[in-house]
């Protein structure tokens, strides 16, 4: 005997209740919050409420206002700071910005295991940070540096090559390098996404009207990559500006302050000295300073984009 299909019994809750979500979350009010609400409930838990707390606990006995403030520029190691903070963001995202594109643009192409070149790419970027410092330390120990072995042995160097983490110059060198090494993998892959995401028609017409792969990069590939750049530069300069694992595994902030960035002077000032109101006058200077350089270049990038 044939059963007709208006015989099957149907569920009928089941199906409208996931039709009604997915109706209600295809609202772009609605799937905007949900999916940043995560995202804020991590910055509150794990940055907001722990900073709070420190300014609870470490609130002082007397209210002296603004003048930790105004004594910190009285201070040489704090004017040094502020001019290693930009040296440091500018010259690393600088390098980062300009190895990620050549990078993205190596691993866009068709390689053998290109999987597997991918997935170790990103091994700078998953280890942990002070793991991976701690090596580029012994690196670039003057005791017994690999840099230096290395140098000397091609005829780069002659020896016994430079103290890298003893003299100024060479410090604030050696803290770029593995700055960029350790952030290069965000570049690339997020670089690599939006090469993926460009149409391979706007190419193969650019090829036919005679093209070369110079004319393609400059006049397809870069003018479609600018929002991608502006967003991985703008997270990218607000991690270096304040990082502190790096220059606090590598130098401490030395030699003389050579290194010193907001985080690792608050650190040495508010508990090295014990001066915690210096220390936390140094952090809060860091805020204000964010907010300016992010609405700089989004102002920058608004008038590229017009």
């Amino acid at each position: 005997m044939a059963v007709r299909a208006d015989d099957i019994p149907v569920p009928r809750g089941r199906p409208r209740l996931a039709g009604r979500v997915r109706e209600w979350l295809d609202q772009e009010s609605i799937l905007g919050p949900v999916f940043v609400t995560p995202a804020l409930l991590l910055l509150v838990l794990l940055v907001a409420y722990p900073f709070l707390m420190a300014l609870y606990f470490g609130r002082p006995s007397e209210f002296i206002g603004i003048r930790n403030f105004v004594r910190l520029w009285d201070s040489d190691a704090f004017r040094q700071t502020f001019q290693n903070a930009f040296v440091f963001t500018g010259i690393a995202v600088a390098f980062k910005l300009v190895f990620g594109i050549c990078l993205a643009l190596l691993l866009n192409e068709q390689l053998w295991f290109k999987r597997f070149i991918r997935g170790a790419v990103l091994l700078p970027w998953v280890i942990p940070t002070a793991l991976s410092t701690l090596g580029w330390w012994w690196m670039f120990n003057s005791l017994y540096s690999v840099v230096n072995w290395t140098g000397i042995a091609v005829g780069f160097m002659d020896p016994p090559g430079p103290n890298w983490l003893g003299q100024k110059y060479y410090a604030m060198t050696a803290v770029v390098t593995v700055n960029v090494w350790r952030g290069l993998p965000f570049f690339a892959i997020t670089i690599l996404a939006g090469l993926v995401a460009i149409p391979r028609e706007l190419y193969e017409a650019a090829e036919a009207d005679g093209a070369g792969p110079v004319a393609r990069f400059w006049l397809i590939t870069l003018p479609l990559l600018k929002p991608v750049l502006a967003i991985v530069v703008l997270f990218s300069t607000i991690f270096t500006f304040s990082d502190f694992n790096i220059v606090y595994v590598l130098t401490r902030g030395g030699p003389i302050n050579s290194t010193h960035l907001f985080a690792t002077l608050s650190r040495v000032v508010g508990i090295d000295t014990g001066r915690i109101g210096e220390g936390a006058a140094i952090s809060l200077y860091l805020f204000p300073l964010l907010v300016f350089v992010v609405w700089a270049q989004l102002r920058f990038v608004r008038k590229q984009a017009y």
